[in-house]
């Protein structure tokens, strides 16, 4: 253990300012998650994301190319998409009525004698088609970025840490949810986002915290650090649960994984994505700052593609052996306290609201920290303050 403060002030979790200067200088100005490469597989599908202070649309063109724009009319600046959408034929503005074509030029506009006195120059030739915005692939996930030409590609930006991934095929795996891009989670956390990540990244709570809901991996032995800005996790499974893994998984195993790496991949992407691997299932975990002490966190989680019926099969037959009956005796039905619900992100959540509360206590100090259990979290605070400064 080690006796040393952390490297960001309170105000750095409670203050809106503070949150601002995150918003402008590191959200604006890294790789953002947008969603998953199936969400855009049709021309004219589109999801919108925001990205720091950017409100970002990525859509597929006719041409079947994937781009990506600011979701703001060139008009008077009027937002163009919500949320998600299929087979757009083209973009109108709700305001004025201006309309794009699905590769971003300006088409049409009501009243073009007034607006464009020479009419023979093509409306896609007078400087206002959509702003350009850039986007890329990685792992089954669409990134964007606010600036057309970012000083870094998406390539570089994962190039330190892609080989401490799990070997997991995405592309081939199937979504986990009861609607079409609907995330299996999606609710607002009253603390702030940076204590969400801190605790995803906490190697030291795992096997207090999450004893009898994450049995199944041997936290003790877990290995870790960090590769460029992004953090890397890796644990194997327990010999208990890997002894008969076929029949405990809730859900039938992903076969792009060899035997000899089957175990958690837990990696966070600075700044606010985190990407759960394991043996049966494989998750986003997206966190976006809505207020100092609010958080909005969504998962969307992918499968194997098999039938209903094999996937209830082995639901059952995992839900019916021994293995679980020990842990079940300690949680209750009857207690709606989230520590004894038997869920692991109701205890992390639990954790994270009430860390948010305490700093509002003139008694609220950092006490010994776990000089390994601990580290990543001085190592993140870290990257936001120099990431800031670098960049403000």
């Amino acid at each position: 253990m080690k006796t040393k403060n952390l490297i960001l002030p309170i105000e750095a979790y409670t203050s809106q300012e503070w949150l601002d200067r995150e918003l402008k200088y590191i959200f604006s100005t890294t790789w953002q998650f947008a969603g998953l490469i199936e969400d855009v597989s049709k021309p004219g599908d589109y999801i919108t994301v925001q990205a720091g202070l950017n409100n970002i649309f990525v859509m597929m063109g006719h041409d079947h190319q994937i781009r990506a724009f600011h979701n703001i009319c060139r008009h008077r600046g009027t937002q163009l998409l919500q949320s998600v959408g299929k087979s757009q034929k083209a973009i109108t503005c709700p305001y004025h009525d201006w309309i794009y074509d699905v590769q971003g030029k300006l088409i049409s506009v009501p009243e073009r004698e007034t607006e464009f006195p020479d009419l023979k120059t093509p409306l896609s030739n007078c400087g206002l088609n959509l702003h350009q915005a850039s986007v890329g692939t990685f792992k089954g996930m669409l990134f964007v970025h606010p600036d057309a030409t970012p000083n870094i590609s998406l390539k570089e930006y994962f190039a330190d840490v892609e080989s401490f991934l799990g070997p997991h095929k995405v592309e081939e795996l199937v979504e986990y949810t009861e609607k079409p891009n609907h995330p299996i989670y999606s609710d607002v956390i009253h603390a702030n986002w940076k204590i969400i990540v801190d605790n995803y990244i906490d190697h030291y709570h795992l096997s207090h915290l999450h004893k009898n809901t994450l049995n199944m991996y041997d936290h003790k032995n877990a290995r870790f650090g960090w590769a460029g800005p992004h953090y890397w996790f890796y644990e194997k499974l327990t010999p208990a649960y890997e002894k008969d893994i076929e029949n405990l998984s809730p859900y039938v195993l992903i076969d792009s994984v060899p035997e000899n790496q089957l175990g958690a991949y837990a990696p966070w992407f600075f700044p606010n994505i985190g990407i759960s691997e394991s043996e049966s299932t494989w998750s986003t975990f997206h966190v976006i700052p809505l207020a100092p002490d609010k958080t909005l966190v969504t998962v969307r989680s992918k499968v194997m593609n098999v039938s209903d019926a094999k996937a209830t099969q082995q639901y059952l037959k995992s839900g019916l052996h021994g293995f679980w009956k020990k842990y079940e005796t300690q949680f209750s039905e009857d207690d709606p306290a989230p520590m004894n619900s038997g869920d692991f992100m109701k205890e992390d959540i639990y954790a994270c609201e009430q860390l948010q509360k305490s700093l509002q206590s003139p008694y609220y100090s950092v006490g010994a920290m776990a000089q390994k259990g601990e580290y990543a979290i001085e190592k993140f605070q870290h990257l936001i303050q120099e990431w800031m400064d670098k960049h403000s």
